[in-house]
């Protein structure tokens, strides 16, 4: 005889359920708070210790330099100010001194800048075509911009010697006199111009040769077919692409010479802050560095800081302007 199995219903006992998946219970108010919080204030706490760093070291020395403009203020004792109003201007426009800083920041920076530019784009130009090794001509042209400011002007230094140096020895190879490139005044803003140029070259044409490279090739190839040679090319296709960059780094290249101060501070050696025997490459920060740590005029080089940060106000607004009419052209 077969026997049947009985099932928990036919014996009148009752069928287990199967156990539910229990769900995660709603959030509280109290969690929905905490979340929407962290949405909407988290964004602020991540970009906060930027504006408390610029506000500390940014924003407060620029407001409190210019609130210790108006006043008389020496070195000797800072916390005693004596209010003067505008006459630490009055006193900068009528120095001949700052006047005579201020037409050696342009010049240095006409005779770093333009040179300086010119060469970056010709190197820039010529890596942006196929090379052999061309990773490490861009990494060498990074090495002076890596370079410490005093280690490179020291070598400079002993370049421009006027006795031993190897710049008066080539000179004198090829039939010229030697240069006092440290006592002369055209000759010690080249030679200054020169430190500056060495620096920064390479870091400018490296930020050519990247908008080069993002010049669409269409339009070297499009030249190429109608005729146009490599230098045609250069002056056709390339240099219009690039005048946003260029403006860019004419700016940049602005603005480091308007605060130029390491270079010619050691080039000028135990005077370097009256920028040679009569102040003939004394640029605005040597002229703001004697004024407030040399003759204890706290004032006067808050009025000298000033004045540069609005120049370079000016500049940024040149730039604006510039700028849009370039897009508007376009």
């Amino acid at each position: 005889m077969t026997a049947t199995a009985r099932t928990p219903a036919a014996a009148g006992t009752p069928v287990p359920r199967p156990p539910r998946a229990r769900g995660r219970a709603a959030p509280g108010p109290w969690r929905r708070r905490l979340y929407g919080w962290d949405v909407r204030y988290s964004p602020y706490a991540f970009i906060a210790p930027f504006f408390l760093f610029f506000g500390a070291f940014g924003l407060f020395p620029l407001v409190y330099t210019g609130w210790a403009s108006l006043h008389r203020v020496e070195l000797a004792s800072p916390d005693h100010m004596e209010w003067v109003g505008l006459h630490n201007y009055v006193r900068l426009l009528d120095d001949a001194f700052f006047w005579n800083a201020l037409y050696n920041t342009f010049t240095i920076g006409v005779l770093s800048t333009v040179p300086q530019l010119l060469m970056a784009l010709w190197l820039a130009h010529l890596l942006h075509y196929r090379l052999r090794a061309a990773t490490f001509w861009r990494v060498a042209l990074l090495t002076p911009y890596a370079t410490s400011v005093a280690a490179a002007t020291l070598v400079f230094v002993l370049l421009y010697g006027r006795d031993y140096g190897m710049v008066n020895w080539a000179l004198g190879a090829l039939g010229a006199g030697p240069v006092d490139w440290q006592n002369g005044t055209w000759s010690s803003r080249i030679a200054v111009s020169s430190i500056v140029i060495w620096r920064w070259t390479g870091y400018n044409a490296l930020i050519y040769l990247a908008a080069m490279q993002a010049v669409p090739d269409e339009l070297y190839e499009s030249a190429a077919l109608d005729g146009a040679s490599r230098r045609q090319q250069f002056r056709y296709v390339t240099v219009p692409a690039l005048r946003p960059t260029i403006l860019f780094t004419v700016v940049v290249s602005t603005i480091g010479a308007t605060q130029l101060f390491g270079e010619p501070l050691l080039f000028g050696g135990a005077g370097g802050q009256k920028g040679g025997a009569s102040h003939q490459f004394q640029t605005l920060g040597l002229y703001l560095y004697e004024q407030g740590w040399f003759n204890f005029h706290l004032g006067r080089a808050s009025a000298v800081a000033w004045t540069m940060f609005l120049i370079l106000l000016l500049i940024a607004a040149a730039n604006m302007l510039i700028a849009r009419r370039l897009r508007k052209s376009h």
